[in-house]
């Protein structure tokens, strides 16, 4: 007789079911990014090059697209639609060389992402290009069409210009507090310009409209006269106006 061992009958009672595999809830993936990491490093990379011949063929075959896609977006998120172009495609190329133009003025080491600079001076420079084109559409336009019209523009620019002070005014807060000691060499101005900076900070939830009333809210924070506030108020108006400026040219702010 064999000495092998027979193999034991499976029995189908004692298998465990598999695991069952919840699906997981949420969005779909998103579409495929165009603004890559690698359009960053590309962008970099056409930067540093001095050879125009070797920078039209970075910004061809690595930036163009990115450029392009952005253009398109924000032609269609923000409906600018008043173009004197025939097409919207022309107007996606003349957005496209626009943002050639500005490239030398991308400066990576600021910490700005370049997808959020070229996103800024894009829309600024829309936003003027199709106001201008309305105005002229409408002088040809009928009257009442153009009233209509009017009101939606008027409130996309309400909308972008809201949210474009909210972004600067994110960057002139930390901008203070970074160089408050700089700006301020006695102690009770810094206490003015810290309870100044609070207020930004907190404007969402201020109800306090009244200049008088924003006067009077400051010296019960800091013990301070008013002529105190008054001059501390005036350097950080100056202030305010020369890093909104750079805020409008580059779409950012050094801090």
């Amino acid at each position: 007789m064999s000495n092998e061992k027979k193999p034991e009958p499976a029995t189908t009672g004692s298998l465990t079911p598999p695991p069952v595999v919840k699906k997981k809830r949420g969005r779909k993936p998103s579409k495929k990014q165009y603004f890559t990491s690698d359009v960053d490093a590309a962008i970099q990379e056409y930067l540093a090059s001095s050879n125009q011949d070797e920078r039209d063929s970075i910004f061809k075959d690595r930036i163009y697209y990115a450029f392009y896609k952005l253009a398109e977006n924000l032609i269609h998120t923000f409906k600018f639609y008043y173009t004197e172009v025939e097409s919207l495609e022309d107007l996606k190329h003349e957005v496209c060389c626009f943002f050639l133009e500005k490239l030398d003025y991308w400066k990576p080491e600021r910490g700005t992402k370049a997808f959020s600079y070229f996103s800024i001076v894009g829309k600024n420079y829309l936003i003027l290009y199709n106001n201008n084109n309305y105005k002229k559409k409408k002088q040809k336009a009928d009257p009442l069409a153009a009233d209509e019209d009017v009101g939606v523009l008027r409130q996309l620019g309400r909308d972008q210009r809201k949210q474009d002070i909210k972004d600067f005014i994110d960057y002139f807060t930390e901008y203070v507090d970074k160089h408050m000691f700089t700006l301020f060499k006695k102690d009770h101005d810094r206490k003015v310009c810290d309870a100044v900076n609070i207020l930004f900070k907190r404007r969402e939830n201020l109800e306090i409209f009244n200049k008088k009333a924003l006067y009077i809210y400051i010296r019960e924070m800091t013990g301070v006269e008013t002529p105190v506030i008054t001059k501390v108020t005036k350097v950080l108006k100056k202030l305010y106006k020369r890093l909104y400026t750079e805020y409008a040219e580059t779409g950012y702010v050094r801090v």
